[in-house]
Formats: structure tokens, C-alpha cells, sequence
């Protein structure tokens, strides 16, 4: 099958973004889910509400509002630019930020449910052994949950892969900075270069259904979730 050079530059963007962002929703949802999983406050649901908030928020809203607050005239604008970081809105980096907001839930809420389903027994036993609450994560609750944290690694990292709506809200459409592979077949379609299009749309479909594949076929233990 061949690819245009500006669909491999499209399909590497693309695989960059969604690796960067795996990596740091590893890093803020891992302590998101624990609390969720853990905590009786009664600010729990409303802080579950938010995390959910993408599954059902249409991402042109999203997109449009997280725009608003990367701009020029808005919070987290005038921060970078007095930083001198300049503005993120149609840049790589801008799209991290946009991509982190809309996979959160993909990587939250399996991890919820892994540590959940721990009970508190593990935990407790770690606490008559002497271990802190930090051993007890990283010895018992990590391990015990690493199932929880592969399928929401390829959940995110596959959700991110197919972004549309929100990556073009952010990053617009700049070859090899913010074209991505959705944004690429787009781009065909609207040439109506559709040859091309079914060949980057087939190499999304397979990707699609690896991953799919991988999380249906593996055998999870009981009580160890999806």
C-alpha cells in the first residue's frame, strides 16, 4: 500500500502526539484515579462529573473553549506569553494540551475501576507490615492494578490516534506541526483525492481493530477489570 510523504508525516505526527500524551495522562491520572477510588468526600461526583466530562461534551466545544483560555486575551495565554513561551493554539504542543483535556477520561476511569476492585485488604496487609501509603501504591496496589494500567494506556493512546474535531479547533491544519492523520484524510476527501483517502483510512481501520483485538483477547483475572 502506498502512503504520500504527507500522510507518513501525517501518521508519525500523529503517533508522537498520542505517545506524548499517554505518557503524561500515566502521570496526572494515575493520582486522579487513586483518589477517586479511594476517597468518601462529597465532592467525589462532582470531580467524577468533570473527569467524564469529553465522553458526552461535543469536542468543538471543548475545542472552542480550551481556544478561549490558550489565546492571546485568556489565563493560560497570558501565562505562556508572559513565560515567553509565545501562545499554544496552532502548535504541537498546544494540540498535547487539548489532547490531554479530551483522552482524561479514557486513562481515569479504567484505572478507577482496576484499584477499585483491590478491596482494601491488600492495602491493609501492607499497613501491618510497616509499609507507608507511598510502598503500599508503588509495591502492592501497582501491580496488582497492571492491568488496569495497560488497557487504559492503549485506550488513551488509541483515542488520541483518532482526534478530529478537537486537534483542528487547536492546531488548525499545518503540515508536519499540526496535520495529523484525522485532519490528512480530511484534507483528501475535501480535494476528493479519495484513492488517497481510502489508504490512509485503511491504515487507521487496521490500527483501530489491532487495538480492539488486543483488549478483547487478553484474559484479565477476576476481578481485574477490562
Amino acid at each position: 500500500m502506498y502512503l504520500t510523504d504527507s500522510d507518513l508525516q501525517a501518521l508519525w505526527l500523529t503517533v508522537r502526539l498520542a505517545g506524548i500524551v499517554t505518557l503524561i495522562l500515566l502521570l496526572l491520572g494515575t493520582p486522579i484515579a487513586w483518589w477517586l477510588a479511594r476517597s468518601k468526600a462529597w465532592w467525589k461526583g462532582p470531580v467524577r462529573a468533570v473527569v467524564a466530562l469529553p465522553l458526552v461534551l461535543p469536542p468543538s466545544v471543548l475545542g472552542f473553549y480550551l481556544l478561549l483560555a490558550m489565546g492571546p486575551n485568556g489565563l493560560v495565554g497570558q501565562m505562556t506569553q508572559g513565560l515567553g513561551l509565545g501562545t499554544l493554539p496552532f502548535t504541537f504542543w498546544g494540540l498535547v494540551v487539548a489532547s490531554v483535556f479530551y483522552s482524561l477520561p479514557f486513562m481515569v476511569q479504567p484505572l478507577q475501576t482496576a484499584f477499585e476492585s483491590l478491596g482494601e485488604r491488600p492495602l491493609e496487609v501492607a499497613a501491618t507490615l510497616r509499609a507507608s501509603p507511598l510502598d503500599a501504591f508503588f509495591t502492592v496496589a501497582v501491580p496488582l492494578a497492571w492491568p488496569g494500567f495497560l488497557t487504559a494506556s492503549i485506550l488513551t493512546f488509541a483515542h488520541t490516534v483518532g482526534e478530529f474535531g478537537v486537534v483542528l479547533m487547536i492546531g488548525g491544519n499545518i503540515p508536519g506541526i499540526t496535520r495529523v492523520a484525522s485532519v490528512q484524510i480530511y484534507d483528501h476527501v475535501e480535494a476528493m483525492e479519495y484513492l488517497d483517502a481510502h489508504r490512509l483510512s485503511a491504515v487507521m481501520l487496521g490500527f483501530s481493530f489491532l487495538v480492539l483485538l488486543a483488549l478483547y483477547t487478553r484474559k484479565p483475572k477476576p476481578g481485574q477489570g477490562v
